[in-house]
């Protein structure tokens, strides 16, 4: 990802491809230890379909023959996220918290 082990910012790779290598790996970093989980779900999973769409589709209908499987997966998993939040030991739950304390 990002044209690793060149330095970053990589100059010869695509726009579309540095922003989701970026949206990836901080948005699946901020999911992670669950902050910000329902806006960055829903980007996601935006990403996911985009990234379907624009790369894995125009090779074939059959999703297995087209190495797919998780694009789509995410496309389904972010949206439960979203809808779902972080859950009882992510970082939002911490924030409200302690913004009901003060």
């Amino acid at each position: 990802m990002f044209g690793f082990p060149t330095p970053f910012p990589v100059p010869h790779l695509p726009p579309l491809f540095l922003a989701g290598g970026m949206i990836e790996t901080f948005g699946g970093l901020l999911l992670l230890i669950g902050l910000f989980t329902r806006p960055f779900a829903s980007v996601l999973s935006g990403e996911m379909a985009v990234a379907y769409f624009k790369f894995h589709a125009p090779q074939g209908f059959w999703l297995l023959l087209n190495d797919v499987e998780g694009a789509v997966l995410d496309c389904f998993i972010f949206p439960f996220l979203a809808s779902a939040g972080g859950g009882p030991w992510s970082f939002d739950r911490l924030l409200r918290k302690l913004a009901s304390i003060v």
